[in-house]
């Protein structure tokens, strides 16, 4: 599956780095979709809702980005808009969680994997991040697998075969990190997610990224992290 997988990997020359307020989405405009996506999760200080509506960027061009902001629709397909970066993670600004809601930053997402294990990623970094300053480093993986792109017609975008997240936390010798590969498939249910860990050094071998943490910590794979009792999600 990992060979497959990596044929969908974006040459650097293609690539367009679009700085948001509170993180990075790096696009590639021939596939008018992200490839990667980098920001800081800090102490939860707001509570700014999420907007309903979607956009396009106004700085981006037209090229580089989705034909349509409207809901993926496919006659007995679910798929939601899905965030790389989610606005829960934004909340403390109005702009940064508009600008979350940017096409740029969205993707087709299998909805039980939208709500199933993609969502507990960012609930375990929205409870860690209230103990540690986190790097979240993330990104795509196109593959070559057409038969679910069911969305180039409407939005002139395909559907990638996985998406890949690295949550890095603490310092020296008590740095730390956690990271999938999370399949973008109606099976990635939530229960599953500890399934789809794996260590760092195997993120940057199936995408050629360099992951900024210590040798010991890309080698070993990390105990899962447990939510703790009591976190605040919202």
């Amino acid at each position: 599956i990992f060979l497959a997988l990596l044929g969908g990997v974006a040459n650097a020359s293609e690539i367009e780095r679009l700085d948001y307020e509170g993180f990075t989405v790096w696009v590639d405009c021939d596939k008018r979709g992200a490839v990667k996506f980098q920001y800081n999760a800090q102490r939860d200080t707001g509570n700014f809702k999420r907007k309903s509506s979607f956009y396009f960027d106004p700085n981006v061009s037209k090229s580089c980005q989705q034909t349509s902001t409207k809901t993926y629709k496919k006659k007995g397909q679910r798929y939601d808009r899905g965030h790389l970066v989610p606005a829960n993670h934004l909340d403390y600004s109005k702009n940064a969680i508009k600008q979350s809601n940017y096409m740029t930053n969205i993707l087709p997402q299998a909805a039980n994997m939208n709500r199933g294990a993609w969502l507990l990623t960012e609930e375990i970094t929205e409870c860690y991040r209230d103990i540690d300053e986190l790097l979240i480093i993330g990104g795509v993986i196109w593959g070559d697998n057409s038969g679910d792109d069911y969305f180039v017609k409407s939005h002139g975008v395909k559907t990638p075969d996985a998406f890949w997240k690295v949550i890095i936390r603490g310092t020296g010798a008590d740095e730390r990190a956690i990271a999938w590969i999370v399949p973008n498939s109606q099976e990635a249910t939530r229960k599953k997610l500890d399934t789809y860990q794996v260590t760092v050094s195997e993120i940057e071998r199936i995408t050629g990224e360099k992951i900024p943490v210590a040798d010991y910590v890309k080698k070993s794979k990390s105990n899962p992290w447990v939510i703790p009792k009591g976190c605040d999600k919202s």
